[in-house]
């Protein structure tokens, strides 16, 4: 995402620039009006962070709990902003969540706030995260919202790896129920099929069913044997 450089005046006039990262400049000159900015220039630095895309899983959740835990204990020790922000790009493994980190520094060096810096990456920090750390900005107590998100995104952590866990087996269960069944009207079926035909009787409506499909199971094999041959 490019990064950009703005100058402008607030409300009261006073005249205020700095750096923002942004999609656009049209998305970056409608963030500014929001804070009651007027932006007077505003141009692309040319260098670019590559923000990673959630759902690719380039970070993960994990990453991102453990990043607002370590990030909330700074704050309560007393750190600056910026500083807390540089070791936390420094120390990131993840190279994307670094570079995300990196930029978020970056716009909140150049005047944003942490809310508005984080909203840069919506692929990261999603409208419920920026809205917290907003208002813990606004309260004085961002330590606080950061050890609360760190708790919500812990548990969703841990509620993902559960339902994962209680999935694996109802799901084994009907993986080899299915295998099986397929292997008795596969191979099973047709023995008693042919016997019942050499009898010559009248069967039932259920067992003409169950000798249908394995006809039916046993054409869809044969056919898909022969494609692949």
């Amino acid at each position: 995402m490019p990064v950009f450089t703005f100058s402008g005046k607030t409300a009261t006039g006073e005249k205020v620039s700095g750096e923002r990262v942004a999609n656009s400049k049209d998305m970056l000159a409608s963030q500014l009006r929001r804070e009651r900015i007027t932006p007077s220039a505003i141009k692309e630095k040319g260098k670019e962070f590559v923000l990673p895309t959630f759902g690719s899983g380039k970070v993960k959740t994990k990453e991102i709990a453990v990043f607002f835990r370590q990030f909330s204990v700074m704050i309560d020790a007393g750190l600056p902003l910026v500083q807390c922000l540089e070791i936390l790009a420094a120390n990131q493994e993840n190279q994307a969540f670094q570079k995300a980190l990196t930029g978020v520094r970056s716009s909140v060096e150049g005047g944003s706030t942490l809310a508005n810096a984080m909203r840069g990456c919506p692929k990261i920090f999603d409208d419920l995260s920026t809205n917290m750390i907003e208002a813990g900005e606004t309260g004085g107590i961002l330590d606080t919202i950061l050890q609360r998100l760190a708790q919500y995104v812990e548990k969703n952590v841990k509620l993902r790896a559960a339902v994962k866990s209680a999935l694996i087996y109802p799901v084994s269960v009907i993986t080899i129920a299915v295998l099986i069944v397929g292997a008795l009207l596969k191979w099973v079926v047709p023995i008693f099929a042919n016997l019942f035909a050499g009898l010559g009787v009248a069967l039932p409506l259920p067992t003409r069913m169950v000798m249908g499909l394995s006809a039916f199971v046993g054409h869809g094999l044969h056919s898909r044997s022969g494609v692949w041959d």
